[in-house]
């Protein structure tokens, strides 16, 4: 079983015959309802001009309607059976804690497998930390790349040889088929995919209205070892504030750590334990999403978008670009431009998720 690389299904646009982008959420029993949950507060707020929904998401069952057990000391109702998987146009799998032979064996139960029938060929897949191995049961992860919870990464690469799992990302973007760790990797992960299919300014406003961070990248450590500064001692947010403030202009690492009061070496070793990226690391990938968000929404040049940006150059912010997201500064904003302007392409290679390839 593999997902194909395209079909019928609305593109994520709002073009002419607008409708909004099906996202279906599968409910399984032992489901962890914040996960649940995930989806349906990202996806649910994306708005277009006209004040239309982006997207509709809707939760089903492997079985009838009725209820489907969770972790927790209560049950929910799903109101939609298996068949509602054939109407979707992206599937989001929670993680479950009774997987049962799916995290014993690699296999699927029977009515998992008949509910999987229902996927149309294309369709977007993407889970959150264990429903993963859903995805991996079924086939849809053999030859790729995946991620899941750290605690559950050596389990999976043992029971599913064939996938090349990485322990350490937030989230991996394959294309039609991506993953994340667990809990709040997922929101990081619907938000990649908010952020693929509407652009950078649409996921900062769902970023900013749920009150979480707008932006982790997918290779970020999953295991931060200091992400809330203790009460003691002295953090890093100043120093990024500061940074965010003057990406354009050149930011020296001592320049940081002045912002801190602390030595380079303090500030180094504090901001990796916070942040799980060196300062460096951090500084590019904030300059890379203010070059996206710039090659999205006017129309600069390429040389001075990388001015503004703080690469320098177009030389520069190529290179850092194609080492990001895997194509040039002029391929993304072609690409993006062509595909806001109503492009049905596939859910699952449009936008900037097919052509800019993996994001680890």
């Amino acid at each position: 079983m593999s997902p194909a690389h395209s079909h019928p299904g609305s593109s994520p646009g709002s073009g002419p015959g607008f409708r909004p982008h099906r996202v279906v959420v599968l409910a399984l029993d032992g489901l962890l309802p914040f996960e649940l949950g995930i989806p349906h507060r990202i996806f649910g707020r994306p708005k277009d001009a006209e004040g239309r929904h982006l997207y509709e998401v809707v939760t089903c069952s492997v079985r009838p309607p009725g209820p489907v057990e969770t972790d927790a000391d209560f049950a929910i109702m799903v109101e939609h059976g298996p068949e509602t998987l054939a109407t979707a146009d992206t599937v989001v799998v929670p993680a479950s804690y009774e997987l049962g032979p799916v995290f014993e064996e690699g296999v699927l139960t029977d009515d998992l497998a008949a509910a999987l029938a229902h996927l149309r060929p294309g369709t977007r897949l993407a889970s959150i930390c264990t429903g993963v191995y859903v995805l991996a049961a079924a086939g849809f992860l053999d030859g790729r790349p995946a991620t899941t919870h750290w605690a559950d990464a050596d389990r999976l690469q043992r029971l599913f040889p064939k996938i090349d799992v990485d322990r350490d990302a937030l989230f991996i973007d394959d294309g039609d088929v991506l993953t994340s760790a667990g809990v709040a990797a997922g929101i990081d992960l619907c938000l990649h995919m908010v952020r693929r299919d509407h652009g950078t300014a649409v996921a900062n406003d769902v970023a900013r209205r749920t009150v979480v961070p707008p932006h982790r990248d997918g290779g970020q450590a999953q295991y931060i070892e200091r992400p809330v500064p203790d009460a003691q001692q002295a953090g890093t947010t100043t120093a990024r504030a500061w940074a965010l403030g003057r990406l354009h202009e050149p930011i020296q690492l001592r320049d940081m750590a002045e912002q801190e009061a602390m030595s380079v070496r303090t500030f180094t070793r504090r901001f990796r334990e916070e942040a799980g990226v060196s300062a460096g690391q951090w500084l590019t990938q904030q300059r890379v999403e203010r070059a996206r968000h710039l090659l999205e929404s006017t129309g600069r040049s390429v040389d001075q978008i990388a001015r503004d940006a703080g690469f320098g150059t177009a030389q520069s912010m190529r290179q850092h670009l194609q080492a990001a997201l895997g194509v040039t500064p002029t391929a993304y904003r072609r690409t993006f431009r062509t595909f806001r302007a109503g492009s049905h392409t596939s859910t699952g290679s449009s936008g900037t998720g097919g052509e800019l390839g993996a994001v680890r």
